[in-house]
């Protein structure tokens, strides 16, 4: 059986709808897949109908924006029920959020003499309620600022650079239970991303594990060979299940197509087998 338990589709930053990100999925192979749109259940509805279409399991998903100290991390939660509503109530919150943030975006980029920005972003973003940076960077790379999202990120967007705003997200706590009382599983997505030492990695996977997450993205597509096998061991020694997704936006601006990830590494608990 194929899994990919991360992809994106137009309701948030991704390129394809949810019936077109299906559809490469079945073609590519994947048996089940979850949508986990950033913040956001509404695409759920259509890929289901086009999972049942096409002879796929789909998995409800969403993948929350989370504030933990410093740090901006990701959590998915697999087996949503996207008419809960403590998690809908929650999700529109963060949305809200984002808007004021696109907002502030980009009036520090026209400082940096980058205009119409937000409208531009806005062009990109199929839903009005959810602007990401990743509508931000398409447009960058249409006024010619940047070759590819990628090279956005290195010159926008990030740190001290033009276009970036801090932001105070969700809270770990609030967005586990708020999975939780939807009835799903939370899973700490593309955990290698995050610049962790080794005591603080530890600390939030206790702290994560405490508060009712599962699960570990342990094969991420924006993992390395190394990474796969390095989260693996961390998954096993704090007792978390390994899930597995390419974390798919759109042909040319993913790290990994759908379907296309190894299998988990040996010893390691796959989330599915909750299922």
């Amino acid at each position: 059986m194929s899994f990919d338990l991360h992809s994106h589709s137009t309701y948030s930053d991704g390129l394809l709808t949810p019936f077109q990100l299906v559809a490469r999925a079945a073609g590519r192979g994947v048996d089940t897949l979850a949508l986990t749109d950033h913040d956001e259940l509404s695409g759920l509805a259509a890929a289901r109908d086009a999972a049942q279409e096409l002879g796929i399991t789909l998995v409800n998903g969403v993948e929350i924006s989370v504030s933990w100290h410093t740090l901006t991390l990701h959590i998915v939660g697999l087996q949503v029920d996207p008419g809960n509503r403590d998690l809908d109530m929650g999700l529109q919150q963060i949305r809200h959020g984002r808007l004021r943030r696109a907002e502030a975006m980009a009036k520090s980029l026209e400082q940096a003499g980058i205009t119409g920005s937000l409208e531009g972003a806005r062009a990109y973003a199929a839903n009005p309620e959810l602007v990401s940076r990743t509508h931000f960077a398409r447009y960058l790379v249409e006024r010619g600022h940047a070759r590819d999202v990628a090279a956005v990120f290195k010159k926008y967007l990030t740190g001290d650079k033009p276009g970036y705003v801090p932001h105070q997200w969700a809270s770990l706590q609030q967005a586990v239970g708020w999975i939780r009382m939807s009835g799903g599983m939370a899973v700490l997505a593309h955990p290698g991303r995050y610049k962790l030492g080794n005591a603080q990695r530890d600390v939030l996977l206790a702290e994560f594990k405490d508060l009712g997450g599962v699960g570990i993205e342990v094969v991420s597509g924006s993992h390395t060979e190394r990474q796969f096998a390095d989260w693996g061991r961390h998954a096993q020694r704090h007792g978390l299940l390994a899930s597995a997704g390419s974390d798919f936006h759109g042909p040319g601006e993913s790290y990994r197509d759908l379907g296309d990830l190894p299998a988990l590494p040996a010893g390691c608990t796959p989330v599915w087998e909750q299922w």
